[in-house]
């Protein structure tokens, strides 16, 4: 008898408080993909530039199709630990015949056509 007034409470409540317990403690990484552009170097990027230019100060893009070689796709995803919020980032530049023809900043998050 005396071993039911030493252990009070069962091994399923206790199980059941170690299961809470840990789960407020999993730890959520940072996920980060794609090209952190800063806008300094984005403003440096101009209608006329060859590919090689813009390569040179962007770095290689994150989507380059073979579809649609006349476009360059820079994107940006980041989302901290456990938030909800997202922060996305798109940046692309059209070419044509190997010259910037259009940039699109912060474009809709759209696959190319």
């Amino acid at each position: 008898m005396t071993a039911a007034i030493i252990r009070p409470f069962s091994t399923a409540s206790i199980l059941a408080a170690a299961v809470l317990l840990l789960s407020a403690c999993i730890y959520r990484i940072d996920i980060q993909q794609g090209n952190l552009l800063e806008e300094s170097v984005i403003a440096q990027v101009e209608i006329g530039m060859t590919r090689s230019q813009v390569q040179f100060l962007l770095g290689s893009p994150m989507i380059a199709s073979i579809f649609h070689r006349d476009r360059w796709d820079y994107t940006y995803y980041f989302q901290q630990g456990r938030s909800q919020e997202i922060e996305r980032r798109w940046f692309i530049v059209y070419f044509e015949n190997d010259r910037v023809t259009t940039l699109d900043k912060n474009a809709v998050a759209e696959p190319p056509a």
